[in-house]
């Protein structure tokens, strides 16, 4: 706890009955220990003064876990310490896994990164509303960040407080620590899970979680976090490869010796090709990356092959269009030269141009789709053929 400069944070509210149990656990491993009282109305207060030696924060009133544990990292912060493990004070978490966290950092390639305890859900005393939520959780973790991991809702946490420090957090309550590993994420942060055991002990643990309201406040901000992810975070993270990797790396490395099978890779061109072409502009970003993640298909590839429609070839697109919506629909196009030089005439022929636009997305999509499987598929043949002879 020393050497990595590590504390133990107990954010806490109204647990009395488990509190100094907990409390004593930690005290075997380490004294480097903070709790955050967050406005207890029992003998949580009276407890803690038999315990004059550990650094106290007494909130005035409950404002709920989060506003606790943000107060708890500032304080550790200004006390030194660099990482935080956080322990519930309910009683449902083993203080003997603390070394499992310090064993874990040790031997981490990488100092910045935000363990959580992965407990066993299917154990016998783990209530189903709690399987489900986290199951819940897990998803949406996962689709916000491509990480998957088996527990996002545990508390049993080491937090790298640097990195935290960077962060801008908003929420009061239990939503935070959903709001944390998604926005360290993002960051950067690596992110794990590491085994920890846990108890559901009824007779003694008290939990404040309401499951309506705090489920509700939740569900809000994986809302909002997907919508963030959709339109900036993975559009962001996909542009700085390009940039970083240049188109011709990204082709080699990212298109050609990707692990997915040529028919997948083909299939997200194809579908990066029909949503890059198709008539719903300002939404392509987000339509490519929810159906990649729908249909299981390359992320990375099919939102590169969506930027067909970037701004040189727009033009183009909607002339191309216009001219084979006419062919289909047999409607003759007549617009002025004001209206061919202002908007190509999409405008005055919008129908035309909507049948026309997905017929071009069709025809393109299978086109290049075709052409991308046996490219890809002559591509592997030799590969083998090499890596056998």
């Amino acid at each position: 706890m020393e050497q990595l400069k590590c504390c133990v944070l107990i954010p806490t509210y109204n647990n009395h009955k488990t509190l100094q149990k907990v409390i004593e656990g930690v005290l075997e491993y380490t004294e480097n220990m903070l709790v955050v009282n967050d406005g207890a109305t029992d003998s949580t207060r009276e407890i803690l003064q038999g315990f004059p030696l550990l650094e106290q924060i007494h909130l005035p009133q409950n404002k709920g876990k989060g506003n606790a544990l943000k107060i708890g990292f500032k304080k550790a912060i200004d006390l030194g310490y660099e990482y935080a493990i956080t322990i519930d004070s309910d009683g449902q978490h083993f203080p003997e896994d603390i070394p499992v966290f310090l064993d874990a950092l040790e031997a981490e390639s990488t100092k910045n990164v935000l363990y959580i305890g992965a407990r066993n859900m299917e154990q016998e005393d783990v209530p189903g509303s709690s399987s489900f939520g986290n199951k819940f959780s897990n998803f949406w973790f996962w689709f916000e960040t491509g990480i998957r991991l088996k527990d996002t809702q545990s508390g049993y946490r080491m937090y790298p407080l640097k990195e935290i420090e960077k962060l801008k957090l908003y929420t009061p309550k239990f939503e935070l620590e959903i709001e944390v590993i998604v926005k360290a994420a993002w960051n950067g942060t690596l992110v794990k899970n590491i085994p920890v055991k846990i108890s559901y002990d009824d007779e003694e643990r008290v939990s404040h979680f309401r499951k309506v309201p705090d489920f509700a406040r939740i569900s809000v901000l994986n809302t909002w976090f997907v919508l963030v992810a959709l339109f900036y975070i993975k559009p962001r993270d996909l542009y700085r490869k390009f940039r970083k990797k240049g188109i011709r790396k990204f082709l080699k490395e990212d298109v050609l010796h990707s692990s997915d099978s040529p028919k997948k890779k083909a299939t997200s061109i194809a579908l990066g090709i029909f949503i890059g072409l198709s008539p719903i502009w300002g939404f392509h970003t987000v339509a490519v990356l929810a159906l990649a993640v729908l249909f299981k298909l390359n992320k990375v590839i099919a939102f590169a092959f969506s930027n067909v429609s970037f701004p040189p070839f727009i033009p183009f697109i909607l002339y191309a269009s216009l001219k084979l919506g006419a062919l289909i629909t047999g409607e003759k196009l007549v617009f002025s030269k004001d209206e061919m030089i202002e908007n190509l005439g999409f405008i005055t022929h919008l129908k035309t141009y909507i049948i026309g636009s997905i017929s071009l997305a069709i025809v393109a999509a299978s086109l290049f789709g075709i052409i991308a499987y046996l490219v890809l598929k002559i591509f592997e043949s030799k590969k083998i053929a090499i890596n056998n002879g």
